[in-house]
């Protein structure tokens, strides 16, 4: 298998990957299967200052799995992340913001994603990613065995409800078309490996005081999400990050809204359910 070069970013989470170019990432064919050996190890890899396309981004996401596709762009397997009015999700991006993991609210959540600067802020603006499998890793030996059997109820107006305490009514439709899913706090992968399941999408703990669950669950995030266990990535126009949408959380970091952010997703399909 290709070997790739990569330098550690955090203790806990996240490498940089060395010497690659978009020209190998499209032609080694070896390339795919020791990006998700490295992913599988870190987390999150980044490639500064790749410049890669988006024709190009894409292609190479169909290298490590299947792609999903998001009806409204240009390129339906490139999704823009910006607050641009003509953006057709730009309404559900404020809860970027909060940590969460992608697709909570699925039958199978993606697998990985890759996402690429086009426009950058001077101030703010960065993403954060913090390991599950860490949070799992650190817990007691008590709590391991508390939280076995505990299971969470997963729903869209959890998250949105963040960003938009005081709904319109259309919101609130809107929110309630989405699927509500039930998820086992620990998740034990088909890796054999276990993580926590949490995020903003997690609205209580089933059979649990609604309080005292989301208590535990805000506690979990808390201690999972210290700064020592957080990788903080600041953008630069031509940066793409790759992450393990299984085994993170992940969060925008606040910026000024009336300046143009132009982030660039590209999302693989998730192939292991949550149990």
């Amino acid at each position: 298998m290709t070997a790739i070069t990569t330098r550690k970013l955090n203790d806990y989470v996240g490498a940089e990957v060395l010497d690659l170019d978009v020209d190998r990432l499209l032609n080694d064919n070896d390339l795919p299967e020791a990006c998700l050996a490295a992913l599988e190890e870190h987390g999150v890899l980044l490639f500064r200052e790749l410049n890669i396309s988006h024709e190009d981004q894409f292609a190479f996401g169909r290298k490590l799995g299947d792609v999903v596709k998001i009806p409204g762009y240009a390129i339906p397997e490139v999704m823009e992340i910006s607050f641009d009015p003509a953006n057709p999700n730009a309404q559900y991006f404020p809860s970027n913001d909060h940590w969460h993991f992608d697709g909570s609210m699925d039958d199978i959540p993606a697998k990985a994603a890759l996402m690429s600067a086009s426009v950058v802020v001077a101030e703010g603006g960065e993403t954060e990613f913090a390991s599950t499998y860490v949070a799992y890793d650190t817990l007691s030996a008590e709590e391991k065995e508390r939280f076995e059997d505990l299971r969470v109820v997963h729903t869209f107006e959890s998250i949105q409800r963040r960003s938009y305490p005081d709904p319109t009514p259309e919101q609130k439709a809107d929110w309630a078309s989405w699927p509500v899913r039930e998820h086992p706090l620990v998740w034990e992968h088909q890796s054999r490996r276990r993580s926590l399941v949490f995020g903003a999408s997690a609205s209580h703990i089933v059979g649990m005081d609604v309080d005292e669950g989301r208590a535990l669950l805000a506690d979990l995030e808390r201690r999972s999400t210290l700064p020592d266990r957080v990788l903080r990535h600041s953008w630069s126009v031509g940066d793409m990050v790759i992450w393990d949408n299984r085994g993170l959380v992940h969060r925008a970091g606040p910026f000024d809204r009336t300046k143009p952010r132009i982030l660039h997703r590209t999302t693989l399909a998730g192939d292991e359910p949550i149990k």
